[in-house]
């Protein structure tokens, strides 16, 4: 059964006006210091008195003196306090300019291909900002896991973020290598996988991806079979380089390949077109500076790269 439960109201009212007083031992000084009457001043500390349950000062017509229990007060609230104000100084200073630790979650392919220029240029431009790159390929909670944005094909992200395009639509293609090749003719037809190795990738969910094609606009989802099943697609990428099965990647990835002729694409007329790969976060209005810092700046490369982000 759930319980009644009040969050305590006040536990800090009075604190500061109280140092004020215990450091000038004098009402008036305090109430000159925080802009305030002495009567306000007198009334807080009996606010606060009260509500601890022991006078905190000695007062006479001469001076204002300490208690043994406000001495004691006094020794544990006036670090918390001034831990609470280097506390309170340190979050606006991040509210404020960029800086402080930008933790991005994105796919190992992403790193190369799109990160580490992005990344260096950065990090020259906002040198208070340190970047941490967690690589891996599960589609995580970015605020349960404490990351600022994510990093993704687009159809990977939820529909309740927000989300800025890195790259323009991306075909997806199937490649596979030369020796590969020598012994399998090439298919023509997505029905022709049944007879060659397909090289299998796992979500994060579990399910294993079916392959997804385009012919003559009609979309084509293919379950295939072959000899390795990865969770990420640098180790499909590899292993279609040695040799071991076809393998369907996101074309940015294989274009090395197919310009050193380590790898052959097949059934070009069949690719499909995905959205692309986009930089993802929970919202507008919860963002800091340095996140800002770093969309503004992944929009100036899209568009010094001749890209056109949506407006976010």
């Amino acid at each position: 059964m759930k319980q009644n439960f009040t969050v305590r109201q006040g536990a800090l009212d009075g604190v500061e006006v109280f140092l004020s007083v215990a450091q000038h031992r004098s009402f008036r000084r305090a109430a000159a210091e925080l802009g305030v009457t002495p009567s306000a001043i007198s009334q807080t500390v009996r606010v606060l008195e009260e509500r601890i349950g022991a006078a905190l000062f000695t007062r006479t017509t001469r001076s204002v003196g300490l208690t043994e229990a406000g001495e004691r007060f006094l020794s544990r609230a006036k670090p918390a306090f001034e831990e609470l104000v280097a506390a309170s100084e340190v979050a606006r200073d991040l509210g404020q300019r960029p800086t402080g630790l930008l933790r991005l979650s994105v796919p190992r392919a992403v790193v190369p291909l799109l990160l580490e220029p992005l990344i260096a240029s950065f990090c020259k431009a906002n040198p208070e900002v340190e970047v941490e790159i967690s690589a891996n390929e599960a589609l995580i909670d970015l605020a349960a896991e404490g990351f600022d944005a994510g990093i993704r094909l687009g159809q990977f992200v939820a529909a309740d973020m927000v989300a800025v395009p890195m790259t323009p639509p991306l075909r997806f293609v199937v490649v596979g290598s030369p020796a590969y090749f020598a012994q399998r003719e090439r298919p023509e037809h997505v029905d022709d996988l049944r007879q060659h190795a397909c090289l299998r990738w796992r979500r994060s969910s579990g399910a294993l991806a079916l392959w997804s094609f385009n012919d003559n606009g009609r979309a084509l989802e293919i379950a295939v079979s072959g000899p390795l099943i990865s969770s990420d697609f640098p180790t499909m990428l590899g292993a279609a380089i040695e040799g071991v099965g076809l393998a369907q990647l996101p074309e940015p990835m294989v274009a090395q390949g197919l310009k050193t002729g380590t790898l052959i694409q097949v059934l070009q007329p069949y690719a499909p077109m995905i959205p692309g790969v986009f930089l993802y976060y929970p919202s507008r209005q919860q963002m800091l500076p340095k996140l800002r810092a770093f969309i503004d700046h992944v929009k100036s490369r899209a568009a010094s790269d001749g890209e056109a982000p949506c407006a976010q």
